[in-house]
């Protein structure tokens, strides 16, 4: 299905150096804040108190939420727990020089259960833990464990299923993609949290997709367009795939733009990595993996075996 036709390819490959500068100096923005700033970790990662609350009756965690806000309890993560009555609650301990550990979650949970009494004195405690900052850091290994494995097998996949210069183009696209998302959570310390690593492993797999179909027209093109030249292979397979890229983006980024409105504060950050992620992710494929691939010296020879001259003898192998 193609709702967009060019009659001409558009000369994407033409501007590239002004769109890889622009590139470069976006990554470098982004490490720039990252090393400044740092990210912003929720308790998942820095470690808290997990409280689960029953009420007799259904509750919203949005109206938990705004009467914790009340009370001077910032940072809640509130969301439901099984059933509609049951509300699990997320909170940074205070950090007071003078208290223990034992005792800031005393009063942690004095302040939590008398803000949500005051409001409906059905609020019941069924249990409180403690979320230690060395399990934190277990998700924080385990996740760079995962963004690294991903990326291996990525590069492994596509030098088998195209060539290794396709696998590093679109290793470091995709990288660039994960970089500025990052550089974005740390410029405005958006909570990261497990939700936003599991949207930007989503990103990677999104965006080696749209560099696999791509560069799939383009190894196509290198066998039909005899005379053209790497850029204006390149040129014509981003131009033979916009259709294609504007109605799955497209769609895609209307679901995540209404999780992002609709989906309130759970969702919220996860909808907004997967929203800056998508509009990169589009950029890269296109303008980031296609140059560095030729600058990398992709050529037809790549995947068209030169043609034979004229009088050369045919080689045969014999069979044992």
């Amino acid at each position: 299905m193609e709702f967009f036709k060019f009659k001409k390819s558009i000369p994407f490959m033409k501007h590239a150096l002004w769109f890889n500068v622009i590139s470069f100096l976006t990554f470098l923005l982004a490490i720039f804040f990252l090393w400044k700033n740092g990210l912003h970790l929720s308790i998942e990662f820095t470690g808290g108190a997990v409280m689960e609350v029953k009420y007799a009756q259904a509750v919203e965690p949005d109206k938990i939420r705004t009467t914790l806000d009340g009370a001077g309890i910032t940072g809640a993560e509130v969301i439901k727990f099984g059933s509609a009555q049951d509300i699990l609650v997320r909170l940074p301990l205070p950090t007071a020089a003078n208290q223990t550990q034992n005792n800031a979650m005393e009063t942690l949970k004095g302040r939590v259960m008398t803000a949500l009494n005051a409001a409906d004195k059905s609020a019941e405690l069924k249990r409180m833990e403690f979320v230690g900052s060395a399990v934190g850091k277990e998700l924080a290994y385990d996740g760079s464990l995962a963004l690294l494995a991903v990326c291996i097998g990525i590069m492994i996949y596509l030098a088998i299923r195209f060539e290794w210069r396709f696998a590093v183009a679109t290793i470091i696209a995709n990288l660039h993609d994960v970089i500025i998302i990052l550089g974005f959570f740390a410029f405005f310390q958006w909570e990261f949290s497990l939700p936003v690593l599991a949207a930007v492993l989503a990103i990677l797999g999104y965006s080696v997709n749209e560099s696999v179909v791509v560069f799939d027209r383009a190894r196509e093109n290198f066998r039909k367009m005899r005379k053209a030249t790497t850029p204006e292979v390149f040129d014509a397979a981003i131009t033979g795939t916009i259709s294609r890229t504007i109605i799955t983006h497209g769609t895609t980024q209307m679901m995540v733009i209404a999780m992002l409105v609709l989906g309130g504060p759970t969702l919220h950050y996860f909808a907004l990595a997967l929203t800056i992620g998508i509009c990169f992710g589009i950029y890269s494929s296109v303008l980031v993996a296609c140059p560095i691939a030729n600058y990398l010296g992709v050529s037809r020879e790549d995947f068209v075996k030169p043609a034979k001259k004229e009088g050369e003898p045919e080689v045969i192998s014999a069979q044992p």
